[in-house]
């Protein structure tokens, strides 16, 4: 399997200088140094679509380390150049982007082209789309984890963001990834099982998949979710590949599974329909509007794909997975 969208890892990520205690403020100060600002889950682009708008420091007046509510991030190296993110605190119900004081930092972020990481992913170049999943990970832990595990005290980010200190009992907080598998489910027919999730935009069809419980092996799991959601008893499960899926914090790990038995049962709440496609079954149900596939970004329809054994279209909408 080609390389997925969200698993280009070509920045370095340097763990080793995010102990640092000016690191932030020392790239602050670099002119070489490129800038992320995230706000929202939207990722500032080109005009094109297919870069990051990054910017240098000079060019974000007040974000800097130490103004304002936002996080700072050091994202990680790269071609000699060093790359931060600037996480912005939510604005204010009645506020938005264009209340922003014209020679503030974030006044730019109004007037130019954003995008959110599922639905550009895979327009990415390596380097932007390593930041950028990078970046959006890591600001979906801070939005949803601002307290301590231990207290419940407000934490402050420490580490170059990677880590929340509770300033009351010391209590250091991680970012956390939780495991999921999502599998390619096909039979001795050669046919693909695919499934409509309840809260999924109408035709939307795509590979069944689930969170890994506590206690069980990522074969297991696949197991029991196939059987879960579908009724389907498999046997040979194989890895495929992974990639990260920060909405908000999984790592899809991606298989192939054989059904030894071939009646589908759904709950009707989490799925409302699961079907066996052949090859041209699928390919007539494309052709006529009938299903609509997951987005180019997921790793769902590169197992589609590869059982298919070539390219077929992505969605326009975003996924679910």
């Amino acid at each position: 399997m080609h390389t997925l969208p969200l698993a280009r890892s070509v920045v370095d990520p340097a763990a080793h200088r995010r102990g640092e205690p000016e690191l932030l403020a020392e790239l602050w100060a670099d002119p070489e140094t490129l800038v992320l600002v995230l706000h929202e889950g939207l990722l500032p682009l080109t005009d094109d679509g297919a870069h990051l708008d990054l910017r240098a420091p000079d060019e974000l007046a007040g974000l800097g380390p130490g103004d304002g509510d936002a996080v700072w991030v050091f994202l990680g190296q790269c071609d000699e150049r060093a790359y931060l993110a600037v996480l912005l605190a939510d604005l204010p119900g009645d506020t938005s982007l264009e209340g922003v004081a014209a020679d503030g930092g974030a006044a730019w972020l109004a007037t130019v082209r954003r995008g959110r990481l599922r639905d550009v992913g895979h327009l990415l170049g390596d380097r932007d789309a390593d930041l950028a999943t990078t970046a959006v990970a890591l600001a979906e832990w801070h939005a949803r984890h601002p307290r301590c595990t231990r207290c419940g005290a407000l934490t402050r980010p420490e580490q170059a963001g990677w880590v929340r200190r509770c300033p009351d009992d010391g209590t250091e907080d991680y970012p956390r990834t939780d495991a999921a598998v999502i599998m390619a489910v096909t039979d001795d027919a050669g046919r693909i099982l695919l499934a409509h999730g309840a809260h999924w935009p109408p035709h939307r069809y795509s590979t069944l998949a689930g969170f890994v419980e506590p206690g069980e092996s990522l074969e297991t799991a696949v197991r029991r979710e196939v059987a879960e959601e579908a009724g389907v008893v498999v046997d040979e499960v194989a890895y495929v590949a992974s990639q990260p899926w920060p909405f908000p914090a999984s790592l899809m790990l991606g298989f192939r599974a054989r059904a030894t038995t071939t009646d589908v049962v759904v709950d009707g709440k989490e799925l409302t329909d699961a079907r066996w496609f052949t090859r041209e079954e699928l390919s007539a149900a494309l052709r006529a509007g009938e299903v609509l596939l997951p987005m180019r970004t997921s790793i769902a329809l590169a197992l589609i794909e590869e059982w298919f054994g070539g390219t077929l279209p992505a969605s326009p909408l975003p996924s679910g997975r």
